[in-house]
């Protein structure tokens, strides 16, 4: 059994938090509210508290942190 098979094969439901992440519903991946590319659930490392959402990469993050300045 591989590591996809034992925590399901698709997306996970997760509750971002500072510093942390709690899963709601195990699965392989989630994807990023930028991008829309699958981030394995182990190489996750960029998500915003405020908005629940996980970023790919940095850039990512930072993309979606100016498009909310512009709406300001």
């Amino acid at each position: 059994m591989n590591r996809i098979d034992k925590m399901g094969g698709g997306p996970a439901e997760l509750v971002y938090g500072d510093g942390e992440f709690h899963v709601v519903r195990a699965g392989a991946y989630v994807v990023c509210a930028v991008t829309g590319a699958r981030i394995p659930v182990d190489e996750l490392r960029y998500w915003n508290v405020d908005l629940q959402e996980a970023y790919a990469t940095p850039e990512a993050s930072l993309k979606r942190v100016l498009e909310m300045k512009s709406r300001e």
